[in-house]
């Protein structure tokens, strides 16, 4: 299979809504949070204040990291605007999230980023053995390696 078809089913596995922690860093300093992120074209997509920390941390570093459960992301990060000047974003959000859509999405320092992945890495299991899955989305390269722990 081809990288882009093995890329192109983690996403859909990953579906168009999904809790992860964001973790950015600063001058040092990493800090991590709980988000809810739509998938959308394989990249993620979130709404922060632009009051808070880790919108200081983003634009100042623009490399972050997310994780849910056996999946790890390290991506690039840039603002895209306001949440609701995306359309697709917005509905995306509301159907995923409509408890945060409605409490937060249209407060005037809302801003929606967009983490635009460049490493995938994930545990899976292939008849009860572990394996390492990678994808480098730079390279476009796809790797599975058993974990053998020795």
């Amino acid at each position: 299979m081809e990288f882009q078809e093995q890329l192109a089913d983690l996403f859909r596995e990953l579906g168009t809504g999904r809790e992860m922690v964001l973790s950015t860093s600063l001058n040092d300093v990493v800090t991590s949070r709980m988000m809810s992120f739509v998938i959308m074209k394989e990249k993620f997509y979130f709404q922060t204040d632009k009051t808070f920390r880790k919108y200081d941390q983003i634009m100042g570093n623009a490399n972050v990291a997310l994780c849910a459960a056996n999946i790890q992301v390290e991506g690039l990060c840039r603002e895209e605007g306001i949440p609701l000047e995306n359309e697709e974003f917005s509905k995306a959000y509301e159907k995923n999230f409509s408890g945060s859509f409605n409490r937060y999405s249209s407060l005037k320092n809302e801003r929606l980023f967009v983490v635009e992945p460049v490493f995938i890495q994930r545990w899976i299991y292939i008849d009860g053995a572990p394996y390492i899955e990678t994808f480098d989305v730079k390279r476009k390269r796809h790797t599975l390696t058993p974990y053998r722990g020795i």
